[in-house]
């Protein structure tokens, strides 16, 4: 996957926003995104709560103090104190209402705290709660998306484009960006399930002469990748090894369609943001909860599985939904909505 924008720095920012996690990076990419595309400047900060506290609700276990919470690799949470605390995960959450707390104690105002996913406990302790319909919570403060939130931008992506044109010029049209995932705690991703990937981009490609841009992930492993680009490099397709630039910005970019393995709600959601048609390809396990995300997404017109051949259709819209709820975090602090010429 592609490597993290920099965080904005300013030594003394007039409207600080802390983008906590506890280091997962499906957790950072929502926390960073949400945090860069609300436009003021905001750091990255990852803490490691030791047991006991780790075990216990969010609630419970910030009364331990933020300095009990900080384990050992966590970054330094201190002044200046933010304005805004964009959190993500479980026990992120812990984390952001103790510098809540420690902030009450400074004297400083209470930092506006934004939690990304189900905190498993009341949506009452944050001021707002980001969550995907499929995780089905409800309550006033709550905003649901469709799928999850990331840090790809426009700006991205033009960088992308620009970047791979010349390399990708060679390849035949229509042009294919093809996202491979692998193993997670629902799905398995066996060397048998690699091939039989490979085997069936194998044969779209010989069919229907596409020019095919393959990434795979961290999950795949690098003997599924291996596999995979033993199969597909003798047809032409560029298959990223892992070393040197990704072409994920510039392949999501130039492409005219995209295909993306279905296990993660992450890579699904990246897939729909450049707006272009998106298969699915399907994948072994799973659950009823992510059964629920790919129906909605495609009810709503967003992807579609992938029977062999690319059909006639576009999304109704690029599915942005950090920038949306940027948007609506900015109107409930009464900040001005950000100029067309900052935009994502």
């Amino acid at each position: 996957m592609p490597a993290p924008e920099d965080p904005m720095t300013d030594p003394s920012p007039p409207a600080p926003i802390w983008a906590v996690t506890t280091g997962e990076a499906g957790n950072r990419s929502q926390a960073e995104g949400l945090a860069a595309a609300l436009g003021e400047p905001w750091r990255a900060l990852a803490g490691y709560p030791p047991r006991p506290w780790s075990w216990l609700p969010s609630p419970w276990a910030a009364r331990a103090g933020l300095e009990r919470l900080l384990g050992p690799g966590s970054d330094s949470f201190s002044p200046p104190w933010p304005a805004v605390i964009v959190a993500c995960g479980r026990r992120a959450a812990t984390l952001a209402l103790a510098t809540r707390a420690r902030c009450r104690r400074a004297g400083a105002p209470a930092p506006f705290l934004v939690q990304i996913l189900d905190p498993q406990v009341g949506v009452r302790h944050f001021d707002m709660v980001v969550a995907p319909a499929h995780d089905r919570l409800t309550g006033p403060n709550v905003v649901t998306t469709q799928g999850a939130l990331h840090r790809l931008t426009r700006a991205r992506l033009a960088a992308g484009a620009e970047a791979w044109a010349p390399r990708l010029a060679g390849l035949p049209r229509p042009l294919v960006a093809v996202l491979v995932g692998g193993a997670s705690h629902a799905c398995p991703f066996s060397p048998g399930h690699a091939r039989a990937l490979a085997e069936t981009l194998a044969a779209f490609a010989r069919a229907h002469g596409v020019g095919l841009v393959v990434t795979p992930s961290r999950r795949t492993g690098p003997d599924n990748a291996a596999l995979i680009a033993r199969a597909l490099s003798p047809l032409g397709a560029l298959v990223w090894d892992g070393t040197g630039p990704n072409p994920y910005d510039g392949m999501l970019a130039l492409a005219d369609a995209i295909l993306v393995t279905e296990e993660s709600v992450s890579m699904v959601s990246e897939a729909c943001f450049p707006g272009k048609p998106v298969y699915t390809l399907p994948m072994p396990g799973g659950s009823a909860r992510h059964a629920r995300f790919l129906a909605d997404l495609r009810g709503q017109g967003f992807i579609r599985p992938f029977g062999g051949a690319l059909e006639p259709w576009s999304p109704p819209a690029p599915l942005d939904e950090a920038a949306r709820v940027a948007a609506l975090v900015r109107q409930r602090l009464g900040w001005p909505p950000r100029s067309r010429g900052a935009e994502r």
